[in-house]
């Protein structure tokens, strides 16, 4: 999952270039270039830098529309190599490490706009706490609908008549719908020449026309046939887009071959012209895929984003999980959550592919096991068949190698020694007693084990449970029976005890 931390966007002189989507941890020290008549990636020369958060408001996650963006002119179709072509060669240590100090300096500039956004602070506290728009017992009313917009993150805030109105944006620092996540840290080197392009198609269009779209991207690149586009990976995204990690390997006329520069080749992409034949390519979005280095991943931690508390910001660091391969980054608004929860989902899905997969390869690799097993027992039996009949063949051949000698003394020492293994094993006090006697205990043994065997049983716990219940009830039913019995008994005593009064009482009269 990749999260972009701003923009980059710059100009120079007649150059056009246009912000960078956002999406990845693109940017960082980027340089736009205008190319010539070719595709060339030699070192541009910069003119100038820009703050670390840019110069206009900040949008997205708040990190500014730049982190040390710069801007140059390249007039030429690069140097190196003597041909005039390609990437600049392998001779623009010097340039780029140039490039890089610029960059820096432009990366950790401070930007000059206090002026403009403390009066943007005045008018936004002016709006929330007292609006003078009206001049009645109104303008309380209003001040709590521009509250009221200013925690949901959208609307004006209307304060004066004079003054334009406020335009409130989830980036505001009273808006309540924001949050800090955690997003993984590339960990791939400038070197490496990973670019990442985003593509408004589905994964299985992308693979099935892969071979198109590398030849399409050696085009863009101007068709120079020292340089080899490959795709070093492909991931489905959510909304119907796919991840597309690509890279560059320019070789030179002596047989040497390097990667060009992630940032050299997002720069070539970021020009205008290129720009536009990615877009009816089917890109929507293009970014580095580099590490930050430490001095960078301090200043995002220093600094909080845009409409982000200090103190918010500092939990997050604290409850950072892995400092080392996690950033905190925003979450504002809820399209931004829903779009994290989409990645999740789609990782989710990823995840239990691959757990599937493995778990058949894991259920195929023990059908082969059992089947290797069942042929090593099987060799084996083959193997002892094939001994036995070796040995067979062998005596026999022995036999009749040895036939018509005499013994010799070296058989008849291993005659006698046989005739005594046979003695001793007969005598009914030495081995074969005891071999009697071993049998017999394995006969009795397993026999006794047999009907143990047989005797056993085993009861589930719930039919148990149900049975107690059952005799339980069964129990119950013949006390309660019991009762009946004994009462019934009672009365009956009584009926004889009347009947006998009655009689005596009878015989007494008629006597």
């Amino acid at each position: 999952m990749a999260f972009n931390f701003g923009a980059p966007s710059g100009t120079a002189g007649t150059a056009a270039a246009t912000a960078a989507p956002t999406g990845g941890f693109g940017g960082f020290g980027t340089t736009t270039t205008t190319a010539g008549s070719a595709f060339s990636f030699s070192a541009p020369t910069n003119t100038g830098t820009t703050g670390l958060f840019g110069g206009t408001q900040n949008k997205g996650f708040g990190f500014g529309t730049g982190f040390g963006t710069t801007t140059g002119t390249s007039t030429g179709l690069g140097t190196g190599l003597g041909t005039g072509l390609g990437f600049g060669g392998f001779n623009t240590q010097q340039q780029q490490q140039q490039q890089q100090q610029t960059t820096l300096g432009g990366l950790f500039s401070q930007p000059t706009q206090a002026p403009a956004q403390s009066n943007q602070l005045i008018n936004t506290a002016s709006a929330l706490s007292a609006p003078t728009l009206l001049g009645d017992e109104r303008d309380a009313i209003l001040a709590k609908w521009n509250q009221l917009q200013a925690f949901w993150g959208t609307g004006k805030g209307y304060f004066n008549n004079n003054i334009p109105p406020v335009e409130f944006t989830q980036e505001n620092p009273f808006c309540r719908f924001k949050a800090v996540g955690y997003s993984c840290m590339p960990n791939n080197k400038d070197e490496d020449g990973l670019v990442v392009l985003v593509f408004n198609k589905k994964e299985t269009d992308i693979r099935s026309q892969q071979q198109q779209l590398v030849e399409s991207l050696h085009k863009v690149l101007g068709g120079n046939q020292t340089l080899t586009v490959n795709v070093e990976g492909i991931k489905t995204l959510p909304d119907d887009q796919t991840e597309v990690v690509i890279y560059v390997i320019e070789r030179s006329p002596n047989g040497t071959s390097r990667r060009v520069p992630a940032t050299t080749l997002y720069a070539h992409f970021e020009q205008t012209n290129i720009k536009t034949q990615l877009q009816q390519l089917g890109v929507t979005l293009s970014m580095t895929r580099t590490e930050l280095s430490p001095a960078q991943i301090k200043q995002l931690l220093q600094n909080p984003p845009a409409g982000v508390d200090p103190i918010i910001w500092e939990q997050a660091k604290v409850d950072n999980p892995d400092p080392e391969k996690l950033i905190p980054v925003p979450m504002v608004g809820f399209k931004e959550l829903l779009r994290r929860l989409k990645v999740q989902d789609q990782m989710t899905k990823q995840h239990q592919t691959r757990l599937d997969i493995i778990s058949e390869d894991i259920g195929e690799l023990q059908k082969n096991q059992t089947t290797t097993m069942a042929k090593i027992a099987q060799y084996k039996r083959k193997l002892m068949d094939l001994s036995h009949r070796t040995l067979q063949v062998l005596i026999k051949q022995e036999i009749q190698r040895k036939s018509g000698y005499a013994i010799q003394a070296d058989e008849e020492q291993l005659r006698v020694q046989l005739d005594t293994i046979q003695c001793e094993l007969n005598a009914p006090t030495q081995f074969k007693g005891r071999l009697n006697e071993l049998m017999s205990q394995i006969r009795m043994q397993n026999h006794f084990g047999a009907v143990k065997s047989e005797e056993r049983y085993y009861i589930d716990a719930d039919l148990l449970r149900e049975i107690k219940q059952h005799l339980k009830q069964q129990q119950e039913g013949l006390s309660h029976l019991i009762s009946i019995i004994k009462d019934d008994l009672e009365d009956i005593k009584l009926v004889e005890h009347g009947l006998n009064e009655t009689i005596h009482i009878r015989g007494g009269v008629f006597s």
